[in-house]
């Protein structure tokens, strides 16, 4: 059997492999190059073998492990440098399907010859394996050397790659595409008209690097970058399960808006959001940074059984922590070993065990939470009215004793009463036990008694009555006082629960051995115990998160940055740096800027004349705050942003060539940038904010804007209704409108904005019909358009071309071409003759939102402009970051 699969697969090759002697003159071509595992072998084998022979003991079949060389080799399915010798590769050549790999009944199909080929030469060269890119520690790579001047080191990986492929990267867009494109990416909202002119017209060297640093110092910025990191965590305002009532977590939201904008170092904002409640002396803070570990769904169903949703809740934070974090599908081993990766069922469960410490009911009402104040002044009259209230308790405590000590002091007991009333409404004297105290002569009573005396007389005496009312104004006002101010869920950490691993993830099987917290094996472990013994805590797992020794993190996060500037990942599989996952396209990239995010360089790095500014031999000084401009402190989050935008490869123009789109038809190189929607918040913010209507009030609770009635219709345990709020709070921005889980807002919805039940890493960009039906009918889009329109007839010049001009350019930054500007003379006119016909209809569309329209404009004239105002904020250019 053995031969005859060899000559199949020898007869399958001819084709690639038949000699040219008697052809003529071929042409010379080029050698192929080097078979690398990582990048084209191992994609293979996972695909098609790792399922039934990979990691994953309890599957794997014939015994035979192939992600693992020694044991591929022991088994004879490798012979390193004999492919036909090589079980592997004839069971993939051969044409019988009683042997041929992978086998019918796997659905998968068989390997291309292109495959083939590859693995024959990979099997020639010696079957040589390598570790997985993202498991290895990260080392910094040196920055290429280029022709081109740039002071920016990811330009000269990138230019780099392009002239190995004969690619000629885009031209610099233009400055309003520039400041518009730079805008939305750090701060979510258009630039204003004045501050386009200002920069179109800006003759300094350094406009654009100004730029840079003064939407930097936008608030802002904050609220940017924490949408992104609120889809990651699956940050919401209800406990999504069962009946999905809403939780107090709005703080959690403040404080990671507040921690991008003061640039807190990333290792500390890990630490603080996983363990900030364990950290020594913890601020409010960090505690409040600790609801990070209260974010997930839960459940008040009286009929849940309490161990299973511990089991999910378990399984929920080892999810999220394993995607934010780690960039991979630690959940996949929740039932088994993971089948791809080196993460096994004992894993999955020693990470839910860090977690088991977090007091919480298994089910039921979470509760209001913590008290936040929001403000300084806030905060100094909590602690004012907190400490008063021992103040007066000290003094009342003082008076019942000294009251209590004499002599007389009870002589008329029977004439109190307790302000409390008994069932039917009578008065309660004294109760048994005092009266049995008090038959004692004074010097035969123990100390309990006396004691039991001084607290009756306390809370009872009327000589002590001004004491008692001073104690419970101060009680009252501090309540008060704190049931007014947010409140968030926080970790509050204590005996941890017993985890056990659970055969097939089964929470009613409790045979599985009992695991403490302890991270992946294939990772650099924890370092060893105080004295050896005891047990981790989250701290540990923190501190081990963001170490120099886990090779996860910073380029997770490196990549998903990356994403947010560029339009795709290094790594395009956000959620999936494990082997299942796309190879980097500019891996060395990757890791130079995972290093500089880690361990950045104190000096600037390599590279020669390349990397001189174009002002002289020392890089701008926007780059960073290090010893030659280039390094920075660790984990420095704005650092490695100012990197990615102000390179020459961010500044491209995003306009294809049909050369380059033939070439790289989904932007593999980044020659050009990436024209992209934005994201569901920020076209709301984009609307709001060219109306005028934005509110731009930063952090705070959630907000409640129009919504379609009944949508909430399905939610009971109780029954809903969406209350829409009023005044201002109708035009925050989009990030504060209520979350909930099973229902999020539909305008949302429609812009591809997630449920936040589970984490996301990459967010869909779809483009359907209901999206323009949002813009042109939804409430606030209706409104801002009538908002707009109102300002347009104010600022906007005398005629109507003025008018169309003025508003044009606030919504795209840009003029109007003539012929858009007589689409939208013959929208105005048809719409003016339409509600001069109808005034009705005009007071009907006025008549929508919440504001109110101006008296000194002819209802008709104002609709005809609202119609107008629509198209605009409809039109692809107003919603896409070019």
């Amino acid at each position: 059997m053995r031969s005859f699969i060899t000559l199949a697969c020898a007869l399958l090759l001819v084709p690639l492999f038949q000699p040219t002697e008697g052809l003529g003159e071929q042409p010379q071509t080029p050698a192929d190059p080097p078979v690398d595992f990582a990048r084209d072998v191992r994609p293979i084998l996972s695909s098609q073998c790792f399922a039934c022979h990979g990691p994953d003991e309890k599957v794997r079949k014939a015994k035979l492990r192939l992600d693992v060389r020694e044991d591929a080799i022991k088994s004879g399915a490798l012979v390193p440098g004999k492919p036909d010798a090589s079980e592997v590769f004839t069971r993939i050549c051969t044409t019988d399907p009683e042997q041929r790999m992978p086998p019918a009944k796997s659905k998968k199909p068989p390997l291309t010859e292109a495959q083939i080929k590859t693995l024959r030469k990979w099997i020639a060269d010696g079957a040589k394996y390598s570790e997985h890119w993202s498991f290895v520690l990260v080392n910094r790579p040196d920055v290429p050397k280029i022709k081109a001047q740039s002071a920016n080191p990811i330009d000269a990986f990138i230019r780099t790659r392009l002239e190995k492929e004969g690619v000629a990267p885009a031209k610099e867009a233009d400055r309003v595409t520039l400041i518009r494109r730079l805008s939305f990416d750090l701060t979510g909202l258009p630039p204003k008209p004045e501050d386009v002119r200002a920069f179109v017209n800006d003759k300094d060297p350094k406009a654009y690097e100004n730029l840079v640093e003064k939407l930097f110092a936008s608030p802002h910025y904050g609220e940017r970058m924490a949408v992104w990191w609120l889809d990651l965590v699956r940050f919401a305002d209800s406990a999504g399960y069962h009946s999905d009532n809403p939780i107090n977590v709005s703080p959690y939201r403040d404080y990671v808006i507040r921690s991008f904008n003061t640039n807190k170092r990333f290792d500390q904002f890990t630490i603080e959001q996983l363990a900030g409640d364990l950290l020594p002396n913890a601020t409010m803070e960090q505690k409040v940074a600790s609801a990070y570990n209260r974010l997930l769904q839960t459940t008040e169903e009286g009929g849940a059984q309490a161990k299973e949703y511990e089991a999910k809740y378990a399984a929920d934070r080892v999810r999220n922590f394993g995607q934010v974090w780690l960039g991979g599908t630690l959940m996949c081993a929740e039932c088994h070993n993971h089948k791809f990766d080196p993460y096994t069922q004992a894993d999955f469960y020693a990470m839910a065990a860090f977690f088991a410490d977090i007091q919480e009911p298994a089910i039921g009402n979470r509760g209001p939470g913590v008290p936040v104040p929001s403000s300084p002044e806030q905060e100094a009259e909590l602690k004012r009215l907190t400490s008063a209230v021992p103040a007066v308790q000290a003094k009342l405590d003082a008076a019942a004793k000294k009251f209590a000590g004499g002599a007389k002091a009870f002589e008329d007991v029977e004439k109190w009463s307790s302000p409390k009333p008994d069932k039917k409404g009578a008065t309660v004297t004294v109760p048994n036990d005092v009266k049995a105290i008090l038959t004692k002569a004074a010097d035969k009573r123990t100390a309990a008694e006396n004691g039991r005396l001084v607290t009756f007389a306390r809370d009872n005496a009327p000589d002590l009555k001004s004491e008692r009312d001073a104690f419970a104004a101060a009680t009252k006002a501090r309540a008060d006082f704190e049931n007014a101010l947010p409140h968030v869920l926080i970790s509050i950490s204590g005996s941890p629960r017993t985890v056990r691993v659970l055969p097939r993830g089964n929470w009613l099987d409790e045979t599985g051995p009992v695991v403490k917290p302890s991270t992946p094996g294939f990772l650099p472990p924890l370092p060893p115990l105080a004295g050896g013994t005891g047990r981790y805590t989250r701290l540990d797992l923190a501190k081990w998160t963001v170490s120099a020794e886990n090779p996860l993190v910073a380029r997770a996060t490196v990549n998903r940055l990356w994403r947010l500037f560029f339009g795709y990942g290094i790594a395009r599989s956000l959620e999936e740096t494990g082997i299942q996952g796309e190879q980097p396209t500019h891996p060395e990239l990757l890791d130079w800027l995972a290093s500089e995010f880690s361990n950045p360089s104190p000096t600037p790095p390599p590279g020669g004349e390349g990397l001189k500014s174009i002002e002289g031999s020392a890089p701008p000084s926007f780059l960073g705050k290090g010893a030659g401009g280039i390094g920075s402190s660790p984990w420095d989050v704005k650092h490695l942003v100012r990197l990615m935008v102000t390179s020459a490869t961010y500044r491209q123009s995003s306009v294809e060539t049909p050369a380059v789109r033939e070439r790289d038809p989904v932007n593999k190189l980044f020659a050009r940038q990436t024209r992209q929607r934005l994201d569901a918040e920020f076209i709301r913010d984009t609307a709001l904010s060219v109306s005028g209507l934005l509110n731009s009030q930063i952090g705070g609770p959630s907000v409640k804007p129009y919504q379609p009635a009944g949508y909430w219709a399905a939610l009971n345990f109780p029954v809903r209704e969406w209350q829409k709020d009023a005044g201002d709070k109708v035009y925050r921005r989009g990030m504060y409108t209520h979350w909930q889980r099973t229902f999020p807002h539909p305008a949302m919805v429609a812009f591809d904005a997630p449920s936040r039940e589970e984490c996301t890493c990459d967010r869909a960009k779809s483009n359907i019909p209901q999206q323009a039906l949002v813009l042109l009918n939804d409430p606030e889009f209706v409104e801002a358009a009538k908002a707009f329109a109102a300002k347009t007839l104010k600022d906007g010049g005398a005629t109507d071309d003025a008018k169309i001009a003025w508003a044009f350019e606030r919504a795209t930054g840009r003029a109007a071409k003539p012929e858009e500007t007589q689409v939208l003379l013959s929208v105005l006119n048809k719409h003016r003759k339409q509600f001069a016909d109808k005034p009705d209809d005009a007071k009907k569309l006025l008549a929508i939102g919440d504001m109110p329209a101006p008296k000194d404009t002819k209802p008709e004239e104002l609709s005809a402009w609202v119609s107008v105002c629509r198209v605009i904020l409809n039109l692809h250019e107003t919603i896409t970051r070019q």
